[in-house]
């Protein structure tokens, strides 16, 4: 299952439980270790609580891709780190199921006096594998890092990059039930990002189950099936990604807001299935021209076009556009029922033929397309056609460019001077 799949899915088990949990986190404003030794009563007074989960509950289903977004501060890490047992809540409970690797912060896991060899060792052991399944492992790990020269370093000497292309090969060789991974995607040049995300796609149709902290949106949007909007240590929105990153970019300073937004949201896509519905009940059938294509339209002559349509919906405002396109895409002359008319005539349920008369045309020559739309009374677009009506226009030497002039001039000299 990818995270694009629309098929109708059976009820899937949750493997992680998120239950009210709240995290606390006790900063001091003494200036130094020796004076909260020293005074430790001034130090108890001049602290302050911090609390960067406020009870939050959060149901994670075996196969899906949740994305956790949210302003600097907000408790997203928090979260994934209280989730893959790193941090440990001051309240509440979180429950899991099957394998868990995490990839949290540059470099978790390893000692930096250690080699890199070392550290797949040590990595692997922190989350959950023996030494003889690591070693059998060993160098799909090391190809996936494509570290191999300096797997023998201590990886104090590593870059960033280094660090982390060598925890998620170990992360994802593991293979893990679920997978939570904090940012560090945004590190490591571009082809070993595709490479991860080209993997965590490959997770994904393998039914297993990732969380990601991420600051890109695009990528919220890409892969996960689900996101969650934090705030304050709140979950202030959770649903579709498309949704979550709209709330997001629109701001927000409480759930009562995001809530609002929601709202919005839903009523936007309500009347987004209303449109496509009527598009579902109204088509352009035919669109014809007089002259035709065999035929030429002279400068000075009439264009007749007959624009039919079916419709299923009854209307009593509407409007039909044609518009004459020339052969570089340029929209020469629009009219509509409206502005030739034919305004608010009831429209009924049927086979209609509307047919505009254009007289005394003057074109430059060239090959046209009649293009049509049919807008419903909200001037929403129902309809269109751009590939009939096509027409050819013929005009003499004296002028070129989109509009005709039979055009003449004259001559009148003013004589020589002494």
């Amino acid at each position: 299952m990818t995270s694009k799949s629309t098929a109708v899915e059976t009820a899937r088990p949750n493997v992680v439980e998120v239950r009210d949990v709240s995290k606390r986190f006790v900063l001091h404003k003494d200036k130094s270790l020796k004076e909260r030794v020293l005074h430790p009563r001034r130090s108890h007074e001049h602290r302050d609580d911090f609390w960067a989960l406020k009870s939050v509950s959060l149901d994670i289903e075996a196969g899906s891709t949740i994305g956790l977004i949210g302003p600097n501060g907000s408790g997203k890490s928090t979260l994934l780190k209280t989730i893959g047992g790193i941090i440990e809540p001051t309240s509440g409970a979180v429950y899991s199921r099957g394998r868990l690797a995490a990839l949290l912060e540059l470099g978790a896991g390893f000692h930096p006096d250690l080699t890199g060899r070392e550290n797949v060792f040590l990595n692997a052991a922190i989350l959950g594998m023996d030494k003889e399944e690591t070693a059998s492992r060993f160098e799909e790990i090391v190809d996936f890092s494509g570290i191999r020269p300096f797997i023998d370093t201590q990886v104090k000497f590593y870059s960033s990059g280094m660090y982390v292309r060598l925890a998620f090969a170990v992360a994802i060789n593991v293979n893990p039930d679920v997978l939570l991974v904090d940012e560090v995607l945004a590190v490591g040049d571009e082809a070993f990002q595709k490479k991860c995300l080209d993997k965590i796609k490959q997770f994904q149709e393998e039914g297993r189950t990732i969380v990601i902290v991420s600051h890109s949106l695009e990528q919220i949007m890409e892969l996960c099936t689900r996101a969650v909007v934090m705030g304050h240590g709140q979950v202030v929105f959770d649903g579709l990604p498309a949704d979550a990153v709209s709330i997001l970019r629109a701001g927000f300073d409480s759930a009562d807001q995001a809530e609002s937004e929601r709202a919005r949201l839903e009523r936007d896509r309500a009347r987004e299935a209303e449109i496509d519905r009527r598009r579902q009940q109204l088509q352009i059938t035919n669109v014809t021209s007089t002259p035709s294509a065999g035929e030429a339209l002279r400068p000075g002559a009439t264009l007749d076009v007959a624009v039919t349509f079916e419709t299923q919906l009854e209307l009593s405002s509407w409007d039909l556009t044609v518009a004459l396109v020339n052969q570089l895409g340029t929209t020469v002359l629009v009219t509509s029922t409206h502005a030739s008319g034919l305004k608010n005539a009831p429209l009924t349920v049927g086979e209609h033929t509307i047919r505009f008369t254009l007289p005394n045309l003057s074109i430059g020559a060239g090959d046209y397309l009649v293009t049509t739309t049919f807008q419903d009374d909200q001037r929403h677009e129902l309809a269109r056609r751009d590939d009939l009506g096509e027409f050819r226009a013929e005009a003499g030497p004296e002028s070129i460019g989109p509009v005709y002039a039979a055009a003449a001039s004259t001559f009148t000299s003013g004589g020589s001077r002494a």
